[in-house]
């Protein structure tokens, strides 16, 4: 997809064209009862295919946006409480996401086109748990953090970290 398609609206900027070396930051979202940052960091060479991502956005993200070793703010969702709890980074760029076309897996896609793809995954590698997790409850209260994404369109689980928003959350893990 082209830069142009996304050209438009308030998170156009994590498709603009990067500066060399520039990392961007990410937030990812899981349960942790069905895969925890410590799942994580106990799989093989503390990586992950992340994958099932169905959502047209977070898929845009992911696909579009997100580059090896940009930096991920891995976020225990459904949980209480729903909390920021490790770093990861991006180890491999997306590429089509092969439980889509897998029956037996619960994001199965009938729709799926092995030629066409229209769902990503991107592989993730566990840098470290933050120092004290930082719960959503704190990231609200904040009012530097009232424009994230994480607060603005919850919903989506791989959002886009402005740097400021990156600095804050680490600096209140560290509290």
């Amino acid at each position: 997809m082209s830069p142009a398609a996304h050209d438009d609206g308030p998170w156009a900027w994590v498709f603009t064209p990067r500066r060399p070396n520039e990392k961007r930051y990410w937030l990812v979202k899981s349960e942790p009862n069905v895969f925890s940052f410590d799942d994580l960091r106990a799989a093989p060479k503390q990586t992950t295919q992340w994958d099932g991502v169905r959502n047209f956005a977070a898929r845009n993200f992911l696909r579009d946006g997100m580059k090896r070793g940009d930096q991920v703010f891995f976020y225990h969702s459904s949980t209480n409480p729903q909390a920021i709890v490790g770093i990861a980074q991006v180890a491999r760029e997306a590429y089509p996401d092969p439980t889509a076309l897998d029956k037996k897996h619960p994001a199965f896609d009938a729709k799926s086109d092995p030629k066409d793809p229209s769902w990503y995954a991107v592989d993730l590698e566990a840098v470290a748990p933050l120092a004290k997790p930082v719960t959503l409850t704190e990231i609200k209260a904040n009012k530097a953090l009232a424009e994230m994404a994480l607060v603005r369109i919850g919903r989506l689980s791989v959002t886009p970290v402005r740097s400021a928003e990156w600095d804050a959350i680490v600096a209140m893990s560290k509290r």
